[in-house]
């Protein structure tokens, strides 16, 4: 395990953000970095025109491309940071794989019922939850698949429901 990193994984929602910028006041020598912020600074695009004009798998490639320069070749290697990831991030291999070699990985677990207050909430402009299905339906639908693969990929699992964004940074902080 990489614990000079730590990569937030959850689903949309769960407070990976958040609880970011939480630990970011508490590790004040780790740089956070958003991935999704960081893939429109690369790009100059949105993650929304991403998703438009060239659809998800380009996007996911995006993602696997700009964790390889974070993790690998980019200004940033050798550098300690907090790294927000997107929620799909984990459903490629080759992300799930340098997430956990390169990182020490933490699932923010949220119940549905959180997720989807939270989405309602703060709704953005999240491609994945477009087509038509109820919010709590599109959500239910992606956890089903997602929730296992989260599971896998983290080293550690915080769970977040109650939105106290706070007390995860600080249970993530005092884990050995």
């Amino acid at each position: 395990m990489n614990m000079n990193n730590i990569s937030l994984i959850g689903f949309m929602g769960s407070g990976k953000t958040s609880v970011g910028k939480e630990l970011a006041k508490l590790l004040p020598d780790m740089e956070l970095i958003d991935l999704d912020s960081y893939i429109e600074a690369m790009s100059g695009r949105t993650i929304p025109e991403i998703f438009e004009t060239e659809g998800e798998a380009a996007f996911r490639e995006m993602e696997k491309s700009a964790l390889e320069d974070i993790f690998l070749t980019g200004e940033l290697t050798g550098s300690s940071y907090i790294l927000s990831l997107g929620g799909g991030t984990v459903t490629s291999e080759a992300c799930r794989r340098m997430i956990r070699r390169n990182s020490t990985c933490f699932y923010l677990k949220a119940s549905i019922d959180t997720l989807v207050s939270n989405l309602e909430t703060w709704p953005g402009d999240r491609p994945m939850l477009k087509g038509g299905k109820s919010l709590r339906s599109r959500v239910e639908e992606l956890m089903t698949t997602r929730g296992p693969i989260y599971e896998k990929t983290a080293h550690h699992v915080i769970k977040i429901d109650g939105n106290d964004y706070l007390a995860a940074a600080v249970e993530i902080v005092s884990l050995p």
